[in-house]
């Protein structure tokens, strides 16, 4: 049964053990340490970063473009020859001669331009492209503050699963030197015949079992803490955890915890990419329709430093696809994609409802737990009490008392748990609700 009891403990710690804090701090600092610190947040911020940067490329699309180009050419190409010395202005009556057109010599040139374009009308593709670019930025900003706060609760599973191990580590030194002080009794009543050399022996069998529950734990402290070092971006933590594991009582949970979770930043992110994906699909649209743009540009063709021609043109064109299969088959995609996100965001709303009602159970369920295991921890205490009072009178066998601390360490148990997912549900509850969890804002 001990052992049953001990096992418990071990999970208990293993939910904890692949995370972790830092030297004589709160949960608080040790959530604001990982949101600094963790590799997985910092690689969430740059995302984030990239997102902003594709935003700003979006709303650059309005404008004006500048190319500049400078080439040099040497032909006998017929067309390009006779071209080549109209733009550098320096056609003559020879250059008219049939012969000279059919069979002209090699002509160098060197030479430059500039062009400015800019779009006049787009059929909406810029304004919607920007628009998009802009909600995905938000969404992807959303997301990391919900990254943030999933990894605050991480910060909290490791952090009082951490305290858990330790808790229980005292616990197990305290049967041990209880363990001891009645080795020394029945030892003594053995060697006055008082006691058989069974109950001693069934004592160090005891005893034995106690240490080899101590080990795993120390085990299971080792690495709460090195898994706290993990999830908080710093190593194994080693000083001591300052938050206490009993929660401060929590008001009543009423039906505004689930009004609450229309804050969540996943879900605030499924609204902007719906909107973003809304936008796309108009951007796609306009892919099919006319679009009208302004040219500015100026040239020049050099045969010498001295000898070249200069010219500039402006222009007003239209454009329009009239029928591209692949453009229509984007609208397409775009539209579906933007079915999609809408179908998304009324999940995600779906979803967070239902978590809140989960995670509200849980919490009355554990605060339940943890009352009726401080009752069962008063009552084996007395019994165990009692029953090591009658032993010491001759009045019961060992084994009742061995039954008593037994049901000692069970209650033990069932109060570490429950402390535990109390903390852990209530970190859950307002996850769900995008509330702070442990009061700490991103």
């Amino acid at each position: 049964m001990i052992i049953k009891q001990v096992k418990t403990i071990a999970f208990l710690l293993a939910a904890g053990a692949g995370l972790g804090a830092q030297e004589s701090f709160t949960v608080a600092a040790a959530i604001r340490k990982a949101w600094t610190d963790q590799a997985g947040l910092k690689a969430g911020q740059a995302m984030v970063e990239s997102r902003q940067a594709e935003a700003e490329g979006y709303r650059d699309l309005r404008l004006p473009t500048l190319t500049l180009n400078a080439h040099g050419v040497r032909t006998n190409e017929p067309m390009m020859a006779f071209g080549i010395k109209l733009n550098q202005a320096r056609i003559g009556m020879m250059d008219f001669n049939p012969l000279v057109l059919n069979h002209p010599d090699s002509i160098g040139a060197y030479g430059g331009s500039a062009v400015i374009q800019q779009p006049l009308y787009t059929g909406g593709r810029i304004t919607a492209a920007r628009r998009a670019g802009d909600y995905m930025a938000q969404a992807e900003q959303a997301s990391q503050e919900r990254r943030k706060q999933e990894t605050a609760q991480m910060v909290v599973e490791a952090y009082f699963g951490t305290q858990v191990a330790e808790q229980a580590l005292k616990w197990a030194d305290d049967t041990r030197l209880w363990i001891q002080g009645m080795e020394d009794f029945v030892g003594a009543r053995v060697k006055q015949g008082l006691m058989l050399e069974s109950e001693l022996q069934r004592l160090k069998a005891f005893h034995a079992q106690a240490d080899a529950q101590k080990a795993e734990v120390i085990k299971q402290v080792r690495s709460a803490r090195s898994g706290l070092g993990l999830l908080t971006g710093s190593g194994p933590v080693e000083g001591p955890l300052a938050t206490p594991l009993e929660p401060a009582a929590m008001p009543g949970l009423g039906q505004g915890a689930v009004q609450g979770a229309a804050f969540r930043g996943d879900l605030v992110a499924a609204d902007l990419q719906a909107k973003a994906a809304k936008e796309g699909a108009k951007a796609a649209r306009g892919n099919v329709l006319p679009e009208v743009g302004l040219e500015l540009g100026a040239g020049t063709l050099h045969h010498s430093w001295s000898e070249k021609g200069n010219w500039t043109w402006a222009a007003v064109g239209l454009k329009w696809k009239v029928f591209s299969a692949p453009d229509l088959a984007k609208a397409k995609v775009a539209r579906a994609q933007e079915r999609a996100a809408s179908d998304m965001r009324t999940f995600k709303q779906q979803q967070a409802e239902h978590e809140v009602r989960v995670a509200r159970e849980a919490v009355i369920a554990a605060e339940a737990r943890y009352a009726a295991a401080k009752e069962a921890l008063a009552a084996a205490d007395e019994s165990k009490r009692l029953r090591e009072a009658r032993h010491r009178e001759g009045l019961a066998p060992l084994i009742e008392v061995l039954d008593a601390e037994a049901a000692i360490q069970g209650a033990r148990t069932l109060i570490l748990q429950s402390l535990f997912e109390i903390r852990v549900s209530r970190a859950g509850l307002n996850l769900a609700t995008g509330n702070p969890i442990e009061g700490v804002n991103p």
